[in-house]
């Protein structure tokens, strides 16, 4: 098959689609070109239904080959192992777009995976992947029929631009992916520098206009060769068998979902089913097949979606009781833990984040080995899951995919109120251990990584919050829900997270179940999640109205020293020795990098003192007209030579030894001496010329005796 192809400019750059040249057995695949970078995606669903399975089973893989960058993969094996912590975040960013546009009741195993097989320094292998994968779906016969695709905007100098490159994404105050469907935004996913609410809608405006060529480009690829869908399945919600349990169990129903505990009201609306469930199988003749059981449970819970929607759209009662806006109690304790650097726990509703900071040096930092090149990472968030925040048994295992993305919007929420490398040279860790969940648990990192940043003394620029944000649409009726619970985001149309501070927004990240939504709602979503923000920072600025003055007694110091880079090598000395030496004598770690700049982090500030000291003494440089107290090394018919200090040594001629003729050198100084002498000259070769003749002129030859016996 010649390979088909269709070409659109976006935002200035050349993107290509094209299909039929490689990976043919799939059902669908595409290859989408944009310059040096290339992203092959395949689309594969299985022809059956496992049995008992009632859900949609998509995988979505984005994996990045070594040899894209021209690169062999480290290690022992050299090849590509596990997926990289940017691989999950960017499957991620695949999957939740296009997960809600599959149809109702396709429970086909399918798989996704984009493959990044060459890239350049675009920066935009994320935004090609959601494109390549959504041509990939549309191509092929599995029922997904609404195309989508994404860009990515940032903002240099107050200008947006649209796919920026990776030297203008290090320069621009927004990084932002917006993914969309030709009438409606489906994600929202970013980061961005105190952005105000209106800069971000104006950029996920222009973001969507700029999307819509792509969407063309993939229905002008479909008409010349796409395949013919697959046949739906039927109705997994049969209507008689929804009005007949409707009818049972609606009154119940609506009273456990009034409950406002969640272990309470799981347990009530579990008993409920369990009752139908026992009554439909005595109607069996006492047995129950596990499909009815299926279709008993898709009935139990589309009824249970519809009575909280009911709920809230017209009687504007939310599961807990709350009012659309109102934010459940929070409450924040700070510095309780005794040897962490900062401490939080931080308390909203059911949700509860322990928050910890830590402090380390530039050897704590993290190494990334990315295609583009290596970068090191002086901020990390590990966001933690235990089984037992839910009331569950389960058994503990390392970062799942919901861990990471959880912890990465957490630590781009909080990235742009960091303090710069200069003021602040330290690596920075911050853990949360999500203790009890009930909704937003990543919200809560972000507001207790904010104050446990403030309780270890990290002069951050401002605090940030956050806040989920949700919504119920039927129709023209719509509600937007503020601080939302975990029912509210399973059964609702959207989870939407925005954290900021007081100034603007610094993280978003939005995920849309319906078809999508206007930008006229996200202005007013944007707006009711300020006015939550804002009453969330107020509690949290209850607790600790400032960063503290001082950090724990357990942190470690940092000081830093700036020295000339032809005394680098005096400083180290020969195989290190040097400043090992001086390591081993006070304790402190030393770093020394090649500008200069050398960090000497201890625990003990009065040993860091004493280590600059050393260092100082050691790079310290003669000034001429200032008097020395110096050693008296080595005497010659011709002078003394004088060490004024480590590593520095001049020449005091004979005839500047005394004010009287002198005959022979050792009738006024013998090796040993401490003797006063003062800098005349340091010539261009760097001999110093030294006189002890004009120093006791000076200061007197009583203040040398004195001096030199350590009177």
């Amino acid at each position: 098959m010649k390979p088909i192809t269709v070409e659109v400019s976006v935002g200035g750059k050349l993107i290509r689609l094209e299909t039929g040249r490689m990976a043919k057995q799939a059902d669908g695949s595409t290859t989408v070109w944009a310059d040096g970078t290339v992203v092959l995606a395949t689309a594969v669903a299985s022809k059956v239904v496992k049995p008992g399975i009632d859900f949609l089973p998509l995988t979505v893989d984005y994996q990045e080959r070594a040899y894209a960058a021209g690169k062999i993969p480290g290690g022992f094996f050299k090849r590509e192992g596990k997926p990289s912590e940017r691989e999950v975040l960017n499957s991620r960013l695949i999957d939740r777009p296009l997960r809600p546009l599959f149809p109702d009741g396709f429970f086909y195993e399918t798989q996704l995976i984009a493959s990044v097989i060459s890239i350049d320094r675009g920066g935009i292998s994320d935004v090609m992947a959601i494109l390549a994968a959504s041509t990939a779906l549309y191509l092929s016969d599995i029922p997904f029929t609404t195309p989508i695709a994404a860009v990515k905007i940032g903002l240099v100098d107050g200008k947006f631009i649209i796919n920026p490159n990776l030297e203008e994404q290090e320069m621009s105050q927004l990084d932002l992916v917006v993914a969309g469907t030709r009438d409606a935004i489906m994600m929202v996913e970013g980061e961005g520098d105190e952005v105000s609410e209106e800069d971000f809608i104006e950029a996920i405006d222009l973001a969507h206009k700029s999307l819509i060529p792509l969407i063309d480009a993939q229905e002008r690829l479909r008409a010349d060769v796409g395949k013919e869908k697959r046949p739906m399945p039927p109705n997994p919600v049969p209507s008689e068998l929804l009005a007949r349990v409707n009818q049972r169990i609606h009154r119940d129903l609506q009273e456990a979902l009034m409950i406002p505990m969640k272990q309470e009201r799981q347990e009530k609306v579990t008993s409920i089913f369990q009752a139908v469930l026992e009554e439909t199988s005595s109607q069996s003749g006492g047995t129950i097949t596990p499909e009815a059981t299926r279709e008993l449970y898709n009935v139990f819970h589309e009824i249970e979606r519809r009575i909280m929607r009911e709920m809230i759209l017209e009687k504007k009662v939310r599961a807990d009781g709350r009012g659309p806006s109102d934010i459940r109690q929070v409450t924040v304790e700070v510095g309780f833990l005794p040897r962490t650097h900062g401490s939080s726990l931080f308390t909203r509703g059911e949700t509860q984040s322990l928050s910890v900071a830590t402090l380390g040096t530039s050897d704590d930092e993290q190494r990334i080995d990315a295609l583009e090149g290596e970068t090191t990472k002086r901020f990390m968030l590990h966001y933690n899951f235990p089984p037992f925040s839910v009331g569950e048994a389960k058994p503990l295992r390392g970062p799942g995919r919901r861990e990471i993305g959880h912890g990465n919007l957490a630590e781009r929420a909080l990235r742009p109120v960091l303090p710069p490398r200069e003021s602040f040279p330290y690596a920075i860790r911050l853990v949360s251990d999500i203790l009890e969940s009930n909704g937003s648990s990543s919200m809560a990192t972000v507001c207790g990584g904010t104050m446990a940043m403030m309780d270890a003394g990290i002069p951050i620029k401002a605090p940030v919050a956050g806040i989920a944000m949700g919504l119920i649409k039927e129709g023209d009726k719509v509600a937007i829900l503020s601080d939302i619970l975990g029912v509210e985001d399973h059964l609702g149309d959207m989870d939407f997270k925005v954290t900021g501070t007081e100034k603007g927004i610094t993280a978003v990240q939005m995920d849309i179940k319906i078809g999508g939504i206007t930008t006229q709602l996200m202005r007013d979503a944007l707006e009711q999640a300020r006015q939550g923000r804002m009453f969330i920072m107020g509690k949290m600025m209850d607790a600790l109205p400032s960063v503290r003055h001082t950090m724990s007694p357990f942190a470690p110091r940092i000081l830093t020293l700036k020295i000339k880079q032809d005394k680098i090598r005096e400083v180290i000395g020969p195989g290190g020795k040097v400043i090992r030496g001086i390591t081993e004598k006070t304790g402190v770690k030393i770093e020394i990098d090649d500008s200069g700049l050398i960090q000497i982090a201890s625990t003990d500030e009065t040993a860091a003192q004493a280590a600059i000291a050393m260092i100082n003494q050691i790079i310290e440089e003669v000034e001429v007209g200032k008097i020395y107290l110096g050693k008296v090394k080595t005497v010659a018919d011709y002078g003394a030579f004088v060490e004024l200090f480590p590593g520095t040594t001049g020449l005091c001629h004979i005839s500047q030894l005394a004010d009287r003729r002198v005959e022979k050198v050792s009738d006024v100084v013998s090796e040993g001496d401490m003797i006063l002498v003062k800098a005349l000259e340091v010539d261009r070769q760097g001999k110093i010329r030294l006189s002890r003749k004009e120093a006791i002129a000076e200061v007197g030859a009583e203040r040398e005796v004195r001096v030199g016996s350590g009177r």
